[in-house]
């Protein structure tokens, strides 16, 4: 057969043509095959950032927990004193401005201490626990620190003076200790004191609670040092009677003296179980005693 050569040129063209068919089909496949995967790790990338940002909310929640208690949860930790003093015991309330009897040198054995003191303006004093108490003549008083704080709903924290059966201030002086109420509205709550004080007018295993406007009893620091009337806030032996008596007490003592009314409940010398525990960092960076033995 003859073939010309128009007919060679023709499907010449026509294979071409095909050809080039063929590499913009192959190019599209491609192309499309790209966008696939760009869209699938746009999504994959996205997705798995988000987790991220949640887990991490958890460790904002505990810190705000640990603020609105007043410091770091460590500050508040103790633990039970293995052969420490324990038993049965009574409440009162007492806030005499006075200088403790803790706060002398040599009443125990310590690491830091004694108890620290105040001026009259409740500015630190930095003499070794040597001044005279200003309800004898001299010009150291309480801190107004040594007031009580809650920590959360059955648990607060606070200063005593304690007088225990078979010991001494030797042995209590700056020592803890873990009262469980068993009476009263606060049945049941937790109180952890440490022992700044000791009354010569208590009775054995008797806590005596340093409450703002609890009552000056048988001394009278706060006219001295807060210009208190001359029987104290309120009555001389129980101190005020309502939480709107609070505010006639100066304004760094108002908040222990509320917290009678709200955390306390009010209660009048609760019973208590207690037992001796190691002295959270709470309690002694404000008295600034240590035990040698804690």
């Amino acid at each position: 057969m003859y073939i010309t050569r128009a007919s060679i040129m023709a499907k010449l063209f026509v294979s071409v043509l095909v050809v080039a068919l063929l590499l913009e089909v192959v190019v599209e496949c491609k192309s499309s095959k790209t966008k696939k995967t760009k869209a699938t790790t746009v999504k994959s990338t996205k997705a798995t950032a988000a987790p991220t940002k949640a887990t991490a909310a958890p460790t904002k929640a505990t810190t705000a927990a640990s603020s609105s208690a007043g410091g770091n949860s460590a500050d508040y930790s103790y633990s039970y004193v293995s052969g420490g003093t324990s038993g049965t015991g009574v409440t009162t309330r007492y806030w005499d401005c006075c200088k403790s009897s803790c706060a002398w040198p040599g009443k125990a054995s310590l690491k830091s201490g004694p108890i620290q003191t105040c001026d009259v303006h409740d500015q630190p004093l930095n003499d070794g626990g040597n001044t005279q108490s200003g309800c004898n003549g001299g010009s150291a008083y309480s801190c107004s620190t040594e007031q009580p704080y809650a920590v959360n709903d059955t648990l607060s924290f606070g200063f005593a003076a304690v007088k225990l059966a078979g010991g001494s201030e030797s042995s209590w002086c700056c020592a803890c200790y873990e009262l469980t109420f068993t009476s009263g509205s606060v049945n049941g709550k937790k109180f952890v004191i440490q022992a700044t004080n000791t009354g010569g007018d208590l009775g054995d295993n008797h806590f005596d609670l340093a409450i703002p406007g609890g009552g000056v009893g048988i001394f009278n620091g706060c006219t001295a040092q807060w210009g208190a009337p001359s029987s104290g806030w309120g009555a001389q032996y129980g101190g005020v009677s309502s939480r709107s008596d609070c505010s006639q007490l100066p304004a760094k003592l108002q908040p222990g003296c509320d917290w009678r009314f709200d955390w306390f409940g009010n209660s009048d010398n609760p019973g208590v179980t207690f037992k001796q525990v190691t002295c959270p960092k709470t309690l002694t960076d404000k008295s600034k005693c240590i035990r040698a033995d804690d």
